[in-house]
């Protein structure tokens, strides 16, 4: 079994490339990313010493890289996630979330098509269903709740899930949708939330946080969700939609609360900031379709979860002060220069 998993120097696709090497050691991993702003190469610096892995740099978008690639590797399996991710990115820049989000997929299925893959799969989010208000905590979001974007990002993603739905009718291509609550956990890129509250407590800096801190969020340990995504993608049903979330709800400022106090920090470098336009007030998912359908439930509690996110930024320091720096921009030549 071939697969390409795009997006794989970033967050939650380097994390999925290192448990599917572990859980599927005779599976072949192609890691593709173009290494933008949030993709670092050091992030997959252990897998690379694997034979089973292979990482090449490229555009989702470019659809002659796309072809030769699907041309000379010959996948069975396709994970997409290859996306801009961050929504204060796009509400400065929406055209390249559209290019790589709507317009990537499309590319990739377009191969996928042509050379006859058995599953591709498209990671998404719980963003494209909007937002739940906070005085109604028994609503969540299900597969079946109505799309209803607040960002440009979201409004990309729910085009791409809408497109990929599209090919599977259309052209009865095999694939299979996840939309996923907030992650976190190692390799979480500095400007997020949860690492860069614990980089900036570290160094006693202000802790920005938007408007009253009330928002909250369904926050999912990574390799929870990578391992939901192994399921769907070798288990799950052609053409469905799965939710995949932590049931782990938490306000933002609880969130940098837990972090202060794990470090021994004082609430006092909090920062209350004008909040963010178009700002989601609660994201909630009901997991009940994956957990019937595939077994599939989270293992991984917040407050345990947290303890050893910080854990890995505290042992990981070069890594993400590399981000930080920009120096992790040169991993890929120093890399590569000589090959």
């Amino acid at each position: 079994m071939k697969i390409l998993v795009t997006g794989a120097a970033g967050f939650i696709g380097s994390n999925f490339v290192y448990l599917m090497l572990e859980q599927h050691p005779d599976y072949e991993i192609v890691g593709l990313d173009l290494l933008t702003y949030a993709g670092n190469l050091e992030t997959l610096e252990e897998a690379m010493k694997n034979p089973k892995f292979k990482f090449t740099k490229g555009d989702i978008a470019d659809r002659d890289y796309i072809f030769n690639l699907f041309k000379e590797e010959k996948f069975d399996i396709v994970v997409n996630f290859a996306a801009e991710s961050h929504v204060d990115r796009s509400i400065e820049d929406p055209g390249i979330f559209l290019r790589t989000n709507i317009l990537g997929t499309q590319v990739l299925m377009d191969a996928c098509r042509e050379y006859g893959i058995k599953r591709y799969h498209q990671v998404s989010t719980d963003e494209v269903y909007g937002d739940l208000p906070l005085d109604r905590p028994d609503l969540f979001f299900t597969e079946e709740t109505p799309i209803h974007t607040s960002s440009p990002y979201s409004a990309s993603k729910a085009a791409a899930d809408l497109l990929v739905l599209a090919y599977h009718r259309t052209f009865g291509l095999p694939v299979s949708i996840t939309r996923c609550s907030n992650n976190y956990g190692p390799y979480h890129f500095p400007e997020k939330l949860i690492p860069l509250i614990i980089s900036r407590a570290l160094a006693d800096e202000s802790l920005p946080v938007y408007g009253t801190g009330e928002n909250v969020r369904d926050w999912l340990y990574v390799k929870d969700h990578c391992i939901a995504i192994d399921k769907v993608i070798h288990d799950g049903k052609v053409g469905e939609v799965y939710n995949v979330g932590g049931h782990n709800e938490r306000t933002n400022l609880e969130v940098v609360k837990t972090i202060l106090h794990e470090l021994g920090k004082p609430e006092s470098l909090i920062t209350y900031v004008g909040d963010r336009k178009g700002h989601d007030m609660r994201y909630a998912i009901d997991p009940t379709k994956i957990s019937n359908e595939l077994g599939w439930l989270p293992t991984v509690k917040f407050d345990d979860g947290i303890k050893m996110t910080i854990k890995w930024y505290l042992d990981n320091q070069d890594w993400w002060k590399n981000i930080i720096s920009g120096d992790y921009k040169n991993y890929y030549e120093k890399m590569y220069s000589n090959r």
